[in-house]
């Protein structure tokens, strides 16, 4: 059999939703797939136009040409927590063959499961990216029902995936605990560089939300969701407020699960709820020009994979107050972020500790910004999972050889 060559490459990405409410993973599937673009690989996504409580409204079935990819989106039913798309799995045990690997991304999902069935029928190699699904956390919540899907559905898959990517060190040793049989590889999610090489004028995050003007901002970028620690950061954010009366809270980011009478909730309790913004999701140019404005970053979180959002409040160049949970140890390593406990008092005393002495804090900015920009890009990301995608095919081959 010939050596593959990266030009030969067709990579078929599969994710069950990837509107932009669901966060990080939707980004970061189109980012990685832009990413391996650059390296010459050919790479198609297939999903369901799933967006929250609504649908995205798009054309179905046909492919759209993208910067960098070609998307087929897919009709689908939804039965209180699940989703299933009959057209989305036919497809796939269609058109697998075409593919060299399939990378499946998201789990406790129905829509992937037909793209681990078809390949495993079909012998095509396929990697799994939890994202962060497999963490202690997130496995608890709900666990009855996650309990009895993994043991249905998932482990069976993970186990004959010819590879599980995590995105951090300690994403990997949570997951080692599951003794699944199929090899980790860890490769981080990644930002563009000149995204934010220079940030816009932060009056236009102003004058959308002119009661933050003159305010020092502290900054939550993510989905309203319960393992996002807004429970925490409300007591947190509280004890600060007395201190420094300019400090004003902006939670930003999309609400898919009707989480947010919740979350407003926890800063009515703490007395605090009208010196808190929550905004919404921010995309693009709104989004940047937040994070020009932002004086913190916090992320309180219970449970992630790796945080996109945190990368970007360290590549903003802003100090960054993260929790444990956020999978992070090289940005503590590197003194580039407060890598804090996952309570009450250690968010507060890192907060405390950014609003009281901004010269501290601009260099702990500074020192991230240069982390990130030199760790973590799209670029050199792609590189990583290039090489990945080829030892598996590699692998392959020579397995191949080796039975005929």
């Amino acid at each position: 059999m010939p050596s593959l060559t990266v030009k030969l490459m067709r990579i078929l990405f599969v994710i069950p939703a990837i509107g932009d409410v669901y966060g990080g993973p939707s980004k970061t599937v189109i980012d990685l797939a832009q990413a391996l673009n650059h390296q010459e690989v050919t790479v198609d996504i297939v999903t369901t136009n799933a967006n929250g409580s609504s649908s995205l409204d798009i054309s179905l079935q046909k492919w759209l040409n993208k910067p960098g990819y070609r998307i087929q989106y897919f009709p689908y039913l939804s039965i209180r927590d699940y989703k299933w798309s009959t057209s989305f799995a036919n497809w796939l045990f269609r058109h697998v063959r075409d593919y060299d690997l399939v990378h499946s991304n998201a789990i406790f999902s129905l829509p992937n499961a037909p793209a681990h069935w078809a390949c495993q029928r079909y012998g095509i190699p396929y990697i799994m990216t939890p994202h962060g699904m497999l963490e202690p956390w997130a496995l608890s919540y709900k666990g009855w029902k996650k309990k009895l899907y993994y043991s249905l559905l998932e482990r069976p898959a993970l186990n004959r995936a010819s590879a599980i990517q995590t995105l951090a060190s300690a994403e990997a040793s949570h997951i080692q605990n599951l003794l699944l049989k199929s090899p980790m590889v860890v490769i981080p999610n990644g930002i563009h560089q000149q995204d934010f090489a220079n940030l816009p004028d932060p009056n236009f995050f102003y004058q959308s939300f002119p009661s933050t003007r003159g305010k020092t901002i502290l900054l939550f970028l993510g989905r309203i969701d319960p393992k996002k620690g807004l429970d925490l950061l409300a007591p947190a954010f509280a004890q600060i407020r007395s201190q420094f009366p300019s400090a004003h809270l902006v939670i930003a980011g999309p609400d898919n699960i009707g989480f947010l009478p919740t979350a407003q909730s926890y800063f009515a309790k703490e007395k605090c709820f009208d010196d808190v913004t929550f905004t919404g999701m921010l995309t693009g140019n709104l989004k940047l020009s937040a994070l020009a404005a932002a004086s913190v970053y916090v992320a309180p979180s219970y449970s992630e994979g790796f945080s996109v959002s945190v990368l970007e409040g360290m590549a903003s160049g802003l100090p960054c107050v993260i929790t444990t949970a956020c999978n992070f140890p090289e940005a503590a390593q590197a003194e580039a972020a407060h890598v804090v406990e996952i309570e009450v008092l250690a968010i507060a005393k890192a907060l405390r500790y950014c609003l009281h002495d901004p010269e501290a804090a601009q260099a702990i900015g500074k020192r991230a910004r240069q982390f990130v920009f030199q760790h973590y890009s799209w670029e050199n990301i792609g590189q990583q999972m290039l090489t990945v995608y080829q030892d598996i095919l590699l692998s392959r081959s020579k397995l191949v050889s080796t039975l005929n």
